[in-house]
């Protein structure tokens, strides 16, 4: 039988999308049937800009990450993107990928794909679900079919520390600073994520 392809796309400066990006791929691998392939958008600032921005280290550990392609998402199944967080909005660089897909969209060829988000913020009120909706907008204009966090994942109600996510959404917060990592309740939203439209990306192909 043939397997879902799950793609998992996104940006990351500075390693916490990453992160979350490889707690979602577990969770895809935890469907049977279903494989997780893991891209990054293309890099749009100067290699003295990421430099200036401390992010050099970081960047050197994504160099292995493949670069996407806009014909990748027309052969997948279901579609994760993620990014982290521009003033409220999506990153410019999943932006301006996003806006080489008019081909796509012209042919309906992601029409009925199963599609999710997940970013980073740099603090708990940073916009993480304005983000995680403004990316929706542009697969709800593909014909997606979007697909959130369900309070079936516990850990969204958790109280009891400083936690992301959201029902749109796997998040974290990284700090003023950059210096906070995606705790073990945010990993877990992510594989959540994951999983559940890896599931139902099965369901739609049954």
């Amino acid at each position: 039988m043939k397997k879902q392809k799950i793609l998992v796309v996104y940006y990351s400066l500075y390693g916490h999308v990453h992160a979350l990006a490889q707690a979602v791929a577990k969770g895809v691998a935890d469907v049977e049937g279903a494989e997780a392939v893991i891209r990054r958008v293309p890099e749009t600032l100067p290699d003295e800009v990421i430099e200036k921005m401390g992010a050099v280290d970081a960047q050197k550990a994504l160099a292995d990450i493949p670069v996407c392609t806009v014909e990748e998402l027309a052969e997948a199944d279901g579609i994760i993107l993620g990014t982290p967080t521009r003033f409220g909005n999506m990153c410019g660089q999943l932006r301006q990928f996003l806006d080489a897909t008019g081909g796509l969209w012209q042919s309906g060829a992601l029409v009925g794909k199963v599609g999710g988000v997940f970013t980073s913020t740099g603090s708990q009120h940073g916009g993480q679900e304005s983000t995680i909706l403004s990316v929706h907008i542009t697969l709800l204009h593909h014909g997606m079919v979007v697909v959130g966090l369900p309070y079936a994942y516990q850990g969204l109600l958790a109280v009891d520390e400083v936690t992301g996510g959201t029902p749109y959404g796997a998040t974290t917060i990284a700090g003023p600073d950059g210096s906070r990592q995606p705790t073990e309740n945010e990993l877990g939203a992510a594989r959540f994520q994951g999983k559940h439209v890896a599931e139902i990306a099965g369901r739609l192909a049954g």
